[in-house]
């Protein structure tokens, strides 16, 4: 590639300068013409961070071709819920013969932020953070995707629950439109069904149906409730927080000491 990653980088911020002053002056045309390129030249900076891949195709023996934020956004879009590095990597290796190590996910929020600082908004979307339902800060070890709804990247009390079965639900439906479930995926199902009252009639063995009925079942529990926390948490998101902390979180400050009386 003839231009480094800085002189790209240096490139997308005088382009996003350039559509800023557009945007002022009503240059509506300009605008659009700089968009594309700034998209080309994320696209040239997204090539320069992947290593060169031989294109020798197959699943499960040869691993995803994808960059792997592109692999982490499958996962998550699969799960439809923030997750942990780790079942990131259990989902999208059973359920797109990939193989990543969830030990490369730990810096990749980091560089999301970076990116988003230097460029807001310049991708289609981000790996961002989910944010505590109290504080507003980063919920430590998950990600996120940054075009859902901000309702669904709040943490609360019931959360935690609440996101496990909805991904339990999500990966059973996943698993009930292959044609055949093989190991990987029949192991991943297990995983889930495992840890939701009447998910399965003995051990080892799980069916989509039986975990989709007890996940839900279980959902209408906990769900309003939280629903009620996160849409609360939201709120108060949208009118205290910038973009980069509604993506990134709000940094961690001491809390008040709270006076006995």
């Amino acid at each position: 590639m003839a231009d480094s990653v800085e002189e790209l980088e240096q490139r997308i911020d005088v382009l996003h300068a350039e559509i800023r002053h557009a945007r002022t002056v009503g240059d509506l045309p300009r605008v659009r013409m700089l968009r594309a390129e700034v998209r080309a030249l994320e696209d040239a900076w997204d090539e320069a961070h992947e290593p060169a891949v031989a294109p020798v195709p197959t699943q499960r023996e040869s691993g995803s071709l994808l960059p792997l934020r592109e692999q982490v956004h499958s996962a998550l879009t699969l799960l439809t819920v923030p997750a942990a590095p780790k079942l990131i990597a259990q989902v999208y290796n059973a359920c797109f013969g990939g193989d990543i190590n969830s030990a490369k996910l730990t810096s990749l929020r980091r560089d999301e932020e970076r990116s988003f600082r230097s460029s807001p908004f310049a991708r289609p979307y981000y790996l961002c953070a989910a944010l505590t339902a109290d504080r507003l800060a980063a919920a430590r070890g998950l990600l996120a995707v940054s075009t859902w709804p901000l309702e669904r990247r709040i943490i609360g009390a019931l959360s935690p629950r609440v996101d496990f079965l909805h991904a339990a639900v999500s990966v059973a439906e996943h698993v009930a439109r292959l044609p055949e479930i093989d190991r990987a995926t029949a192991r991943l199902l297990w995983l889930f069904a495992e840890n939701i009252p009447g998910a399965a009639d003995s051990i080892g063995s799980a069916k989509p149906g039986m975990v989709i009925r007890a996940a839900r079942a279980e959902l209408q529990t906990h769900e309003p409730v939280d629903r009620s926390h996160r849409e609360a948490a939201a709120a108060r998101a949208r009118t205290r927080l910038d973009d980069v902390r509604r993506l990134f979180g709000s940094p961690l400050e001491p809390m008040p000491d709270s006076k006995v009386s």
